[in-house]
Formats: C-alpha cells, sequence, structure tokens
C-alpha cells in the first residue's frame, strides 16, 4: 500500500508542512502538488468544495507525491468515510469538543473492528494500492479541530482518545471561543497560552500537534515551537496577496478601488 508521506515524516522526527486548497478547480490542485509542500488539504468547511469538486482535485493531487486530506465540513461519518473512498489519506474534523466527539471521528476511519468505516474504497483502492482494505487503518489520519470552549476545557479528554492521529489547532475559532478577535497569527498571551497548553497535552499523550498559520513568519515559529504539522498557505490568499504586492509596485495608475 502507498504510505501516508506525512506518517513517514513523523517516523523521521520532521516536521509536515502543507497548504489548503479553497477554490474548486482541479488545475490549481495540481499547481498548488507542484510546490514542495508535504501534504494539503481540501477544503470542504470553508472552502468554495463539494464532493463533486474533491473527487477530480484529489485525482489531480495524486499526480504528485504530496499526500492528500480532507477538511470535512462537520464530524458527519458519511462524509469522512466518503471522502476517504474517494482517496483522501486523512481527515481533518472541525469543532470536536469532547471525547465522544473525538472518539466518533476515529470510528468513521477506521474498519471494524477498531472502527465502524463501510467497505468500499471506490477510487482509494486505485490510489492506495490492491491491499488498500487490509492496511488502510494504519495510513488514514483523523485530525481533530480543538477550537471551542468546550474543547479547551475538555482537550485532555479529546487528545487521550485511542486511535486519535494528531490535533489541528484553528487559531481564529480559538481566539472566538477565548473571547478574542479572531486573528489568525495571535501574539495575544492567552492564545499563546493555550496553544502552548493544546502542545503540551498532545506531547503528554504522545498525539501530533498541528497548526494553522497565514505566514511563513508564523509556521516557522510553531516549527521551532515543536509542532509537528503547519499549514503554510491557502491558496486564494495566496494570489491575492501576490497580486496585491505587485500591484503595489507599479507607478503611474491607479488600481480599481475593491
Amino acid at each position: 500500500m502507498r504510505i501516508n508521506r506525512v506518517k513517514q515524516l513523523w517516523r523521521e522526527g520532521k516536521p509536515a508542512i502543507g497548504g489548503f486548497l479553497s477554490i474548486p478547480s482541479c488545475l490549481s490542485a495540481e499547481a498548488m502538488a507542484h510546490t514542495g509542500l508535504d501534504w494539503l488539504c481540501l477544503d470542504m468547511q470553508h472552502g468554495c468544495l463539494d464532493y463533486s469538486d474533491v473527487v477530480p482535485m484529489l485525482t489531480a493531487v495524486s499526480t504528485t507525491a504530496v499526500t492528500p486530506l480532507v477538511r470535512v465540513p462537520w464530524n458527519e461519518p458519511a462524509m469522512i468515510m466518503k471522502v476517504l473512498d474517494a482517496g483522501a489519506y486523512g481527515v481533518i474534523v472541525p469543532m470536536v469538543s469532547n471525547r465522544a466527539e473525538a472518539e466518533r471521528a476515529v470510528a468513521a476511519c477506521r474498519y471494524p473492528p477498531a472502527g465502524i468505516r463501510s467497505n468500499g474504497p471506490n477510487r482509494a483502492v486505485y490510489y492506495g494500492g490492491a491491499d488498500y482494505q487490509k492496511n488502510a487503518d494504519g495510513e488514514m489520519l483523523c485530525i481533530a479541530m480543538i477550537e471551542t470552549a468546550e474543547g479547551i476545557e475538555k482537550m485532555e479528554d479529546i487528545i487521550s482518545t485511542p486511535g486519535l492521529d494528531a490535533v489541528y489547532i484553528g487559531p481564529t475559532d480559538l481566539a472566538l471561543s477565548l473571547d478574542l478577535p479572531p486573528v489568525m497569527d495571535n501574539d495575544d498571551p492567552r492564545h499563546v497560552a493555550t496553544v502552548a497548553r493544546i502542545l503540551a497535552t498532545c506531547r503528554k499523550h504522545k498525539v501530533k500537534a498541528a497548526m494553522h498559520t497565514g505566514s511563513a513568519k508564523y509556521t516557522q515559529r510553531y516549527i521551532d515551537q515543536g509542532f509537528d504539522m503547519v499549514m503554510l498557505v491557502n491558496e486564494r490568499l495566496a494570489m491575492q496577496n501576490y497580486v496585491k504586492a505587485e500591484v503595489s509596485k507599479l507607478t503611474g495608475w491607479t488600481p480599481l478601488a475593491n
């Protein structure tokens, strides 16, 4: 079976750096897969992606060695199973607030007897290999997002859930849960302290810690802090920010005010 590159990097003691895809385009997905990133996550929660977009985008990413992940819109077992069957090598599950919700996400990622995943890896068997069903449980990533007030309170219960591979921090929702402005790269002392607590709890339970960022500066900061998985770039914002930067260099012309 095709190995999960993210898990392989973790076994080697290395961080996995990735990006998010929010534009429903096979071409932009393929282009992002040729940038040197370790993983790409197709964002069904906040991106403009439906299942009909995800399947061909997964196919485009799979022309490379990049590990394809999907952030599902909710902790719904049917959707988790469906994107795994389409060839995702892991899911990021938003708004996980307690142990029961974490257990539900883990169960949807594992075949019986370890979980409740139904057998039918339609495209996944082409991507993963003929022995997919036999070895999939060891390669699929189940990643829970801690970003709610309840999730912060119950982080120990969530992170200690058997079978959970990693915890992913959504910094803006985490900020809202702390009654702070929804800032992505956040230096508020309460936010910084909560992030550090989540990381320490992950270390305690030998669960990998993942962080969402909006700049290389903060990606590097979290790598240096010891995070195992960090999101560097979103393709929509990368395109927008690059063009804005280029426009700002021009003289003798006034850009449209939007």
